[in-house]
């Protein structure tokens, strides 16, 4: 399975915070927020993954990154100029997919529970259509709402329905089989001009072929798109680290437990940071896991 990170878009609702800088390399806690949905496709057991940005962005982006040979990924870039509706990752990122399946994560979404590892690579197994990952929120109008049967086959899909039939959040990450790609390509544009998700998952639903995973207690879905959640994420962030003494989205970890890199260039990694508490958390991994 390939895996792409689309952090396009222009951050209108978190200016002027973003009239210099990608939304996407704001902090969220102590480390980039693009840090959070590239962990979430490495616990998926993904490496083989494609950063969709602004030109412009994108060469801040591979400074931060470079083509993740450090972290035992193969981190490629591609352009989206415009916002084209987040479908269109699909067809610039054809070349990238090829005859895979594939993991579309949005670059300002942060997801955190208890063995989310294993409920990725267990559902990035088992991809027969469309996956879409359901979340449980009090104001479902204001989302993408997923409704389900018994054996979690999605019944239908709403867009800021006005009269929600049920109270589950169609997040931002989304697993594909290769038809993807054809499918993106023939849905057509929104009255917007923008490729829209829903139009695909749309079509698999007719087909028959989509499913719900639904991300109840015990895990957490952060959409950082206004001052006010990029604070509360942080907050949340911070929370944690500081009560548990464990960083969430530290990629370098997220490396080292997948097996992708051994503990010694783990520690070379945190080497490099040694002045900042980060850095001083992945040497200490490194050490418990040598």
């Amino acid at each position: 399975m390939k895996g792409i990170i689309l952090a396009g878009g222009s951050g209108t609702r978190l200016r002027p915070l973003t009239l210099a800088v990608s939304k996407q390399l704001l902090p969220v806690g102590d480390k980039p927020m693009i840090y959070y949905p590239l962990s979430v496709l490495m616990l998926a057991g993904i490496t083989e993954i494609l950063l969709i940005s602004t030109p412009a962005d994108l060469v801040q982006f591979r400074r931060l990154l470079g083509d993740g040979a450090h972290l035992g990924l193969r981190l490629s870039y591609a352009e989206q100029p415009h916002p084209g509706g987040i479908a269109e990752a699909f067809l610039i990122g054809a070349d990238h997919i090829g005859d895979d399946e594939v993991a579309l994560v949005l670059g300002d979404n942060i997801f955190h529970g208890l063995r989310f590892s294993d409920l990725l690579l267990e559902t990035a197994r088992e991809v027969d259509g469309c996956v879409l990952f359901g979340y449980p929120v009090h104001d479902p109008e204001r989302y993408g709402v997923a409704e389900t049967d018994g054996d979690g086959r999605l019944v239908s899909i709403a867009e800021k329905p006005a009269k929600p039939r049920s109270n589950r959040a169609v997040t931002g990450l989304y697993f594909y089989d290769n038809d993807v790609v054809n499918i993106a390509k023939n849905i057509g544009p929104s009255p917007r001009g923008e490729l829209e998700i829903s139009g695909v998952n749309q079509v698999y639903l007719e087909r028959g072929r989509a499913r719900l995973v639904d991300l109840g207690r015990g895990f957490a879905w952060l959409d950082t798109g206004t001052p006010e959640s990029l604070l509360q994420a942080s907050l949340y962030v911070g929370t944690l680290e500081a009560r548990q003494g464990v960083r969430i989205a530290c990629i370098e970890e997220v490396a080292l437990r997948m097996g992708l890199i051994d503990a010694a260039a783990c520690h070379r990694l945190g080497e490099a940071m040694a002045g900042s508490s980060y850095g001083r958390y992945v040497m200490d991994i490194a050490g418990e896991l040598a």
